[in-house]
């Protein structure tokens, strides 16, 4: 084998994923078809859950460190409030996609990821054991790489997607937007964020000193996707729209999207899997696209890492697109809706009054920014306690090395047995998973903990957290555990607990 796992995508999809697997001490190699980084840069920030998720690593400071925190997010151009949610990261880091690689990528090269530059797929076999992959480098000499699984982090256009014969379903493009990254002189504001015109819209943002990101929306035409994007069909476009350039020169990168809604039918095909934009693709109001992705990739790490290690079985993987294909797909709606409510007219006037109007009630509120940060995201849990399947709140914690909190347990990205109650019969369960599960003995001081879309409730007596800070398993307190639940979540998500 060249590696356990190979991945095609060198962005935060396919670098998160490749830091998992490298946490639990997987072999991995990225593969990437350009030859170095472009400067482009999709994506302008991330979203609360995802915040987490790099905490939960113990990597959030220096994404923190060159980023910005910002107080405002947004349904379709409408201001949601996120002051009140539950975490410790309400608001969205404001942070180029260009220095969101920048960092996952060295964060990678510390874990010992191996990246190989200009080596596109070009060809996939597999049978029981193993997977093939074809590569086309730059000086055209194939290449064949042999591995347990490989997984497509390779964007909406995916190869890896496309050779393994799965169907990417969906609503096509009504619409063309561009945007870049420019010197604007001449705008009068700060910032203007979509300023609905009769043809479009147009926003152009600050998110780095002495450069604006210009976005211009219309609708009604959809360009041809091979057609090169350009700085002058920006410009152009600006003109239509705002009736000025604002004095736009000096480009760094211009890019162009649509509103086209697919997602693949299925996320696994044998020893194949996909994530992030090769799995799904949206408009992408609201900024969810990378933070999907790169939860994607923290679902799926933890699984594939347990079966290509042999402590799982394969059918582990399976779980994988029963739990984030509904997400995806709950984001491609929200999308679609997003995109209907911006388009130009009376009638969608109208309708964004109204909808302006529900926002002022704070459970409208509450619903949509759930949604867009990914803090509501709930997977399907066996048993009634309300922290089951949701992410589990991070608390301050004391144990007997000291006062921590929920998320730096979660560092080693290795599933942990939380007991708040000295449960001596759940702590007992856990002996047949030691070299896979962490025992922590804590206390928690609060009176309730904060979960999103329930409100407060009152600490768990026990819980199981898994690597991706999900909840499989918990115990009220003041009811027996259930051991016969807690030995069946281990077993399920853990497998097989060993022999002797």
């Amino acid at each position: 084998m060249d590696a356990d796992v190979v991945i095609a995508g060198a962005g935060p999809t396919g670098l998160m994923l490749a830091c998992e697997l490298r946490l639990a001490g997987v072999d991995v190699m990225v593969v990437e078809r350009l030859a170095e980084r472009t400067g482009e840069s999709r994506a302008g920030g991330i979203h609360s859950r995802t915040l987490e998720v790099l905490d939960q690593r113990g990597i959030l400071d220096r994404f923190l460190a060159v980023g910005e925190l910002t107080p405002v997010a947004h349904f379709s151009g409408l201001w949601l409030d996120l002051d009140g949610f539950e975490s410790r990261y309400p608001h969205p880091l404001m942070l180029p996609q260009s220095a969101i690689e920048r960092l996952l990528e060295e964060w990678a090269a510390e874990l010992g990821v191996r990246v190989r530059w200009s080596s596109e797929v070009s060809g996939i076999r597999q049978d029981e054991a193993v997977v093939e992959v074809e590569l086309c480098t730059a000086d055209a000499a194939p290449a064949t790489l042999r591995a347990r699984y490989l997984v497509g982090c390779d964007g909406g256009r995916s190869t890896v997607r496309k050779l393994s014969g799965i169907d990417f379903p969906g609503t096509p493009a009504t619409m063309t937007a561009l945007l870049g990254d420019v010197e604007l002189p001449d705008l009068p504001e700060e910032y203007i964020f979509m300023r609905r015109c009769t043809g479009g819209h147009f926003s152009a943002i600050a998110l780095e000193p002495g450069w604006h990101r210009v976005f211009t929306s219309e609708y009604d035409h959809v360009a041809d996707r091979d057609e090169p994007a350009t700085f002058e069909q920006l410009r152009e476009s600006l003109v239509r729209l705002a009736g000025t350039d604002f004095g736009m020169h000096n480009p760094k990168w211009i890019s162009r999207f649509g509103d086209a809604a697919r997602q693949a039918s299925r996320y696994r095909e044998g020893r194949v899997l996909l994530a992030g934009d090769a799995a799904h693709i949206h408009y992408p109001a609201g900024g969810q696209g990378l933070n999907v992705g790169v939860q994607d990739a923290v679902n799926l790490g933890w699984k594939l890492a347990l079966v290509v290690r042999g402590q799982a079985p394969e059918s582990l993987l399976d779980s994988y697109h029963a739990e984030r294909h509904p997400v995806a797909e709950r984001v491609l709606q929200n999308t679609r809706a997003q995109a209907a409510l911006v388009r130009p007219g009376a009638e969608t006037d109208a309708l964004r009054d109204v909808f302006g109007s529900l926002l002022e009630f704070d459970d409208v509120n509450q619903f949509l920014g759930g949604m867009i940060t990914g803090l509501h995201i709930r997977y399907p849990a066996d048993g009634d306690h309300p922290l089951a399947g949701r992410r589990v709140p991070d608390v301050d914690l004391k144990t007997p090395d000291g006062d921590t909190w929920v998320y730096e347990l979660l560092h080693a990205a290795r599933p942990v047995l939380l007991d708040l109650r000295g449960s001596a019969e759940a702590t007992a369960v856990t002996d047949g998973w030691a070299d896979r599960v962490d025992l922590v003995e804590a206390r928690s001081e609060d009176d309730s903990w904060p979960v999103p879309a329930v409100g407060e409730v009152p600490p768990p007596a026990a819980l199981l957290i898994r690597p991706d800070g999900h909840v499989a398993w918990a115990a009220a307190v003041g009811a027996a555990p259930d051991i016969s639940a807690l030995r069946t979540a281990l077993a399920t998500w853990f497998g097989p607990a060993q022999e002797g």
